[in-house]
C-alpha cells in the first residue's frame, strides 16, 4: 500500500475511518443546515445570531476540554466514545424532528448546540488520542493526517447535498440524516478488536491533573507557541460558517445551493493540504508558519472579490492553508507529547481551537451585521497574518534550529515511553 495511505494496513484502523466517514459526511451536512435554518428560517439574515449558535457549540470545549482531557487519560478511550457519538446524534434527532414538525424556535436550536457542543467536548480528546491506540507510534503521523482527509473528504461532499436537500425538501431532514450517520460511528466502536489496540496505562485519579497538564505545557515553548496561534486562527481565520454565510447572501446574495457549494470548493483545498501532510513523517515547523502566513494572506484577498466565483475559488488555497496549520499543530503534539499527558494536552489544544472560534463567532457575525461582511473577512484576514508574522519573529528570536531541535527531542522521548 501506498505510504500515503499506510495506516489503512491497520484492521482496526480500517473498521474506524469507515465509520468516521460517514459521520463526518452528516456532520457538514447538518453544519450547512443548522446555518442556513438560523440565518433565513429563524431570523432574517442575522450574522449574530449565526456567531451565537457557533459560539455555543464550541464554547464547551474551551470551558470542560481541560477536565474532558483527564477523563481521556483516565478511562478506556473507546468507551468514552460510545456514550458521547450517541449523545451528537439524539441532539441532531431532536432539533430534525423540531423542524419536521414545524415546531422549532431560536432558542432550541441555541439549545441543541450547547447539548452538542457538550458532548463534542467530552469526545475530542478521547477520539484524537484513541488514533494513537489503533495505529501505534509508527503511524500517528499518517493516521492524523488520514483522520483529516477523511473530515475533509466529507466536507467536499457534505455541503453540496445539504445545499441540494435544503432546497429540495428543506432542512429538517437534513438533521435527521446526520443523526442516521452516527450509527455508523457506533457499530464502527462495536468491530474495533480490543486486543488489538495499543492503549497507553491509564492515569490513576488524583489531585490537580487539570494542573499538572497545564503545568507540562507551560514548560514546553513550542506547545505555548503552538497554542497561542491556534486560539488566535481558530477566533479570526476559520469562522467560516459565519464569513461564508454572511458573503453568500450579504454581498452575493445567492441560495442555499450555492451556499452549500462554498464548503465543498473549500474541501478541494483543505483535502488536498490533508493527502500531502500524509506524506509527511513527522513534525514541521516551517509547515505551521507558512500554514498561517497563507492562511491571513489569501483571506485578505477574499474580502474583495467581486463576484461569487471568485470568492469560491480563492477558498481553495484558504481551506489547503488552513488544514496545513492544523495538521502541523496536532502531529507535533501526537508525536511530541508524553503518552500520559496526550489527553489532557489535546484536550487544550482544541479548548484553545474551538474555544477560539466560540469567541471569536459573536465578533465577526457583529462586525459583518454593523460594518459589511467584507470588513469581518477582511479584520480576520489581517489578524491572522499578523500573528503569522509575529510567530515568525518569535522564532527568529529564539532560533527555529533550536525549537525544531526541542520538537525532535520530545518526539524521540515520547516514543521511547
Amino acid at each position: 500500500m501506498s505510504a500515503m495511505f499506510r495506516a489503512l494496513e491497520n484492521p482496526n484502523y480500517r473498521v474506524w475511518a469507515g465509520g468516521a466517514l460517514v459521520s463526518n459526511v452528516g456532520t457538514w451536512m447538518q453544519r450547512v443546515a443548522q446555518d442556513w435554518l438560523v440565518l433565513t428560517v429563524l431570523t432574517n439574515h442575522s450574522g449574530t445570531a449565526v456567531g451565537v449558535t457557533t459560539s455555543l457549540q464550541f464554547l464547551p470545549m474551551l470551558l470542560l476540554g481541560p477536565y474532558a482531557g483527564v477523563l481521556a487519560d483516565r478511562y478506556r478511550k473507546r468507551r468514552i466514545l460510545f456514550w458521547t457519538q450517541t449523545a451528537m446524534g439524539v441532539c441532531g434527532l431532536i432539533v430534525g424532528l423540531l423542524v419536521v414538525t414545524g415546531a422549532a424556535q431560536l432558542w432550541q436550536v441555541y439549545a441543541a448546540a450547547l447539548a452538542l457542543g457538550i458532548a463534542a467536548a467530552v469526545d475530542g480528546p478521547a477520539r484524537q488520542a484513541f488514533v494513537s491506540e489503533l495505529v501505534g507510534p509508527d503511524n500517528i503521523s499518517n493516521a492524523v493526517a488520514l483522520n483529516s482527509a477523511s473530515f475533509n473528504s466529507a466536507r467536499l461532499t457534505g455541503p453540496a447535498i445539504a445545499g441540494v436537500l435544503i432546497a429540495w425538501i428543506g432542512t429538517g431532514p437534513v438533521f435527521l440524516l446526520n443523526a442516521a450517520s452516527f450509527v455508523a460511528v457506533i457499530i464502527s466502536l462495536a468491530r474495533v478488536k480490543t486486543a488489538q489496540l495499543q492503549p497507553t496505562a491509564p492515569v490513576v485519579r488524583g489531585k490537580h491533573q487539570v494542573v499538572e497538564g497545564l503545568q507540562y505545557v507551560r514548560q514546553r515553548p513550542d506547545l505555548v507557541l503552538i497554542l497561542f496561534m491556534v486560539g488566535i486562527l481558530g477566533a479570526f481565520g476559520m469562522n467560516f460558517t459565519v464569513t461564508n454565510s454572511l458573503m453568500s447572501t450579504a454581498v452575493f446574495g445567492v441560495g442555499p445551493e450555492q451556499f452549500g457549494l462554498l464548503g465543498s470548493i473549500m474541501a478541494v483545498g483543505t483535502l488536498a493540504g490533508a493527502l500531502l501532510a500524509a506524506r509527511r513523517s513527522g513534525p514541521r515547523l516551517r509547515f505551521m508558519l507558512g500554514g498561517a502566513l497563507t492562511l491571513g494572506i489569501f483571506t485578505l484577498f477574499s474580502s474583495i472579490s467581486p463576484v461569487f466565483w471568485v470568492y469560491a475559488v480563492v477558498l481553495i488555497p484558504v481551506g489547503l492553508a488552513s488544514i496545513t496549520f492544523l495538521n502541523s499543530c496536532n502531529t507535533t503534539i501526537q508525536l511530541s507529547v508524553e503518552p500520559r499527558f496526550r489527553g489532557r494536552v489535546l484536550a487544550l489544544y482544541l479548548a484553545i481551537l474551538q474555544g477560539g472560534t466560540a469567541m471569536g463567532a459573536p465578533l465577526m457575525g457583529w462586525i459583518g451585521t454593523e460594518f459589511g461582511a467584507r470588513w469581518a473577512v477582511a479584520a480576520g484576514g489581517a489578524v491572522v497574518l499578523m500573528t503569522g508574522v509575529a510567530a515568525v519573529v518569535m522564532v527568529g528570536r529564539r532560533s527555529q534550529a533550536t525549537i525544531r531541535e526541542q520538537v525532535r527531542t520530545s518526539w524521540r522521548r515520547a516514543r521511547a515511553t
